[in-house]
Parts: C-alpha cells; sequence; structure tokens
C-alpha cells in the first residue's frame, strides 16, 4: 500500500494555493458549515472579482475585438429533445471504475492519464505515449474488459486508498435529469445542460437574421454548465457546477481548416496576453474525435498536477446543425448569395468552436500568480514574502488606501484620496493596522497598488505610491493618480497584445 503521508512537492504546491485561496476569500468549499458538497466551490470576495475580470476580458475580447463575434445568454433549462439531438442522451457516458476500499469513484481514462504523466515525470515519453495510445484504441472499441486488465497490469492504484482494487469497468451518465412541473405526476423529464453549446446551436437563426449576420460569423456566451463528474482531488479544475466562457464561429463548408488554424492561434495569445508563461501553455491534438469534429486540439497549462485541458478548439463540422435540423424539422440553412452556383447557394453552416473554462482559467491564472519570493536581508536573515502576482488588469483589487496615522487628519485625507480613486478602480480603504501589515495584507491578495498619505500629503499633496511586484515607493502628486494607475490596470494591455 502506498505511504499516504508522501506528498510531492506540486501536491505540497497545490495545498498551499488552497490553503491561500479559502484564506484570503478566493474560493471556499461550499456549504462548508454542513461539511461542504463534494466537487462544488463558493467564489469569496476577491474571487468573484477575479473571476468577473478573468470573463469581463474574455467577452469583450471576443465580441468587441471581431467585428463578427456577437454575444447571448440561453437558458440553462433547454427542451429535452436538444440533448437527443446533440448526442447527450445516448453517448454522453464516461467509463468508470470504483475502489472497493476507498469507495471512490474515477473516470478510467483520468487514472490511466495520470499513470502517462508519472511515466513521462520519470523519462519515459515513449511508455507514456503507448499507454496512451493503447488506452484510446480500448476507448474507441468501448472494451472496458480491456480496461480493466490494463488498469491492473499498470498496477494503478487508489490516490485515497493505495489499492488497486477494482470494481469492473462501467457507463455513467454524467447529465443531472431533474422534473419540470408542479406535480410529480404531470412533470417530464429534463436535464441541467452539461455544456453552453448547444444554447448557441439552437439560436443560431435568431441570431442570424436579427443581428443580419454574414458568414463567417460567430456567437458567444458564458454561461453555468452542469456534469455528475467524479473528481480526484483537483480542486476547481473539475467541478459538478461550472462555468464555460464558448464561441460557435459559423462558416462556409470548407474554410473550417482555415479557422481553426485562426482560432487556435487566436486564443494561445488571449492566454499569453492574461500573464501564462509559453513555457506553461502546450498544444496537444487529439488523436480520437469526438463523434462530430473533423479536427481538434486542446491548449494545456501546466498545473501543479501536470498539464492538463485549458482551452480546446474543434472543428464541429455541420453536425449540430444538421442534428437539430433532423430532430426539429426546422431548416437551419444559411443563404449565401456571394456564391454564384445557386444550387450551393444554401447549406448548413460548418462550426470552429473555442470553449475554456471559466474556472479552469481561474485556476490557472492563480497558480501561475502564487509567488514566494525569498531574500536575504541586511544581517544575512532569509526572509520570505508571499503575493499573487497577477496582471494588474485582472487583480481583485487594483488600489488600497492607508493614512499612516488615525490622527492629525490624515484619515480625512486619505478619504478624499479613496473618493477620487473609487469611481474609476476597485479601491479598498484601511486605516486599522500597520502600514506594513497592510502592504502585506494587499501582496496576499494581489493588489497592484497602494497608497499612503502622510504628514507631508497635508502640506504639498503626494502620497505613496507602493508598487506590489517589486515594493518599490515613489513620491506622486494626488492629482497624477488616476492617471498613472489607470495606465497599468487598463485591459487595453492586454487586448493589444491580442491583436498585435
Amino acid at each position: 500500500m502506498a505511504n499516504k503521508s508522501q506528498v510531492t512537492p506540486e501536491e505540497a504546491t497545490l495545498q498551499k494555493i488552497v490553503a491561500h485561496a479559502k484564506e484570503y476569500g478566493f474560493v471556499f468549499p461550499s456549504s462548508e458549515i454542513y461539511d461542504g458538497l463534494q466537487a462544488v466551490y463558493d467564489y469569496g470576495q476577491n474571487g468573484v472579482e477575479l473571476k468577473n475580470n478573468l470573463k469581463q476580458i474574455w467577452w469583450k475580447a471576443m465580441t468587441m475585438l471581431n467585428e463578427n463575434v456577437v454575444g447571448i445568454d440561453a437558458a440553462i433549462f433547454m427542451h429535452p429533445l436538444v440533448w437527443k439531438a446533440s448526442g447527450h442522451v445516448d453517448s454522453f457516458n464516461d467509463p468508470m471504475v470504483d475502489n472497493k476500499d476507498s469507495k471512490k469513484r474515477y473516470r478510467v481514462d483520468h487514472l490511466i492519464e495520470a499513470k502517462a504523466y508519472e511515466y513521462e515525470e520519470q523519462g519515459f515519453p515513449d511508455k507514456a505515449a503507448a499507454l496512451i495510445s493503447q488506452m484510446n484504441s480500448l476507448l474507441e472499441k468501448e472494451d472496458f474488459e480491456g480496461l480493466g486488465k490494463l488498469l491492473q497490469e499498470e498496477k494503478i492504484v487508489c490516490p485515497v486508498s493505495g489499492t488497486s482494487n477494482w470494481t469492473e469497468v462501467r457507463q455513467f451518465n454524467l447529465m443531472f435529469g431533474t422534473l419540470l412541473g408542479s406535480v410529480a405526476d404531470e412533470a417530464s423529464v429534463i436535464y441541467l445542460r452539461p455544456e453552453t453549446a448547444q444554447g448557441i446551436f439552437v439560436n443560431f437563426l435568431n441570431v442570424q437574421q436579427t443581428g443580419r449576420m454574414k458568414i463567417p460569423f460567430g456567437i458567444a456566451q458564458i454561461g453555468k454548465a452542469f456534469r455528475n463528474e467524479i473528481v480526484a482531488r483537483q480542486f476547481i479544475f473539475r467541478m459538478r457546477e461550472f462555468e464555460q466562457m464558448e464561441m460557435q464561429f459559423f462558416c462556409r463548408p470548407g474554410t473550417e481548416m482555415e479557422w481553426y488554424e485562426y482560432w487556435k492561434e487566436k486564443r494561445y495569445k488571449f492566454l499569453l496576453a492574461l500573464g501564462l508563461p509559453a513555457e506553461k501553455l502546450r498544444f496537444h491534438v487529439h488523436e480520437k474525435l469526438a463523434h462530430y469534429a473533423n479536427a481538434a486540439l486542446d491548449i494545456e497549462y501546466e498545473f501543479p498536477f501536470g498539464f492538463k485541458e485549458l482551452e480546446g478548439i474543434h472543428s464541429r463540422t455541420d453536425y449540430d446543425l444538421g442534428r437539430h435540423q433532423e430532430f426539429s424539422k426546422k431548416k437551419l440553412q444559411y443563404f449565401d448569395d456571394e456564391i454564384t452556383d445557386k444550387a450551393k447557394q444554401r447549406y448548413v453552416p460548418y462550426v470552429v468552436e473555442t470553449s475554456i473554462g471559466a474556472d479552469r482559467l481561474f485556476l490557472a491564472i492563480l497558480c501561475n500568480a502564487y509567488t514566494e519570493e525569498v531574500k536575504i536581508n541586511a544581517k544575512g536573515e532569509e526572509t520570505k514574502r508571499i503575493f499573487l502576482k497577477f496582471h494588474p488588469a485582472i487583480a481583485p483589487v487594483k488600489v488600497a488606501v492607508f493614512p499612516l496615522l488615525r490622527k492629525d487628519g490624515l484619515p480625512e485625507k486619505a478619504r478624499e484620496v479613496f473618493e477620487q480613486l473609487r469611481y474609476d478602480f476597485n479601491t479598498i480603504y484601511e486605516e486599522k493596522g500597520s502600514i506594513g501589515k497592510n502592504y502585506t495584507r494587499m501582496d496576499l491578495i494581489g493588489t497592484p497598488f497602494c497608497v499612503t498619505i502622510d504628514h507631508q500629503t497635508l502640506q504639498d499633496n503626494t502620497v505613496t505610491l507602493r508598487y506590489r511586484d517589486t515594493a518599490e515607493q515613489v513620491r506622486l502628486p494626488i492629482a497624477e493618480l488616476n492617471s498613472v494607475i489607470e495606465k497599468e490596470v487598463s485591459l487595453k494591455n492586454i487586448w493589444q497584445k491580442i491583436v498585435s
């Protein structure tokens, strides 16, 4: 049996980040006073600001930086036939296995992928690739007995119990069902949507016709989705209730691969612009394609638990619109008057999808921002400073204002500065505690700027502006504060990197 007390450096890092997220108001276990609910989390006061900033940046980058992309907000509940047409009712299943000792359930592909990653870490990439290839072959044939044998042959153990005492592999549907109607007998079964894409597809004609949209064009959406996922200690990476940021791009058949490559590069630049380093990002091309796709890849980020999918780029062909056309008996065709051949003017568009989880992006940004800085002071002693190195444009709080002392008119002057800043930036005012402790507190939540009001401020209307990343302090006139801060926190800093 594995020694459960052993913790890898990567696991230790994740544990630090999870603890930090809770202690400083980013993410809380849901219903914690009732001992929580597995794989469900709440966003705290700083977490919701960070997440909203990320959603706003994504939304504006899609709808403002692209003239041919518009947004919608579709309902979570949809007609049951939507999920029959999409294939979710019949095919949205994953091979699962239970560990008889821990009573925990896992997706088989996640267990095998973790083993492959272990081989990569040990310096055996060929062995890892062979294992993934064997798994994909078994999944494609739906050979559940073969998957069970593979778990045993690879000596894959449960992360909790450390044993390989597995049940048989079986299919498990990931959709949450519920009842529509006030009386049970009159109710019909509907589903909480497992993805947001179908809300875009069923509104294709509504948007195209009312917006007078011409192919190619895209429809973007941010919304909640729900999956009965089996989670293995990866915090908010995979949850039962999560938020997706998706864009479906409708194009002429035959041009989809051109747009697939276009959005692949565009989305990669977006992630770089947010501050994620290139060395922690990589493309992973799918060997086994979904039933609707003719090309697919993931942009993966190196989380503390390894490279995992952050964003998916998929060429979905005309599968979705074609299926909804079949099941709804409504034509979902586009009339393309730019085609000279009249016989080809009406067609079902092809679709290129970009899909990123808001929660996964949040986690990637948080992991990347978490910084432990060790320095040697003048006495030769080692000191450690922890701070969250967010891009200033996405930081939950942009600036904090402190009076040096709670007397001599300094709080009143600090309040004036706070009032000047609060209408342009998310600003915190604090007059309790020492300046040093206040700086530390702001570092821990990632606030890029701190403003201190002292006695000199009362004489010449200048303040001390402190920069988070360097801890540098500069003297600045109050009148210049807004413009200096705006220059650093403006969304333009991100957008310009995307369009460059």
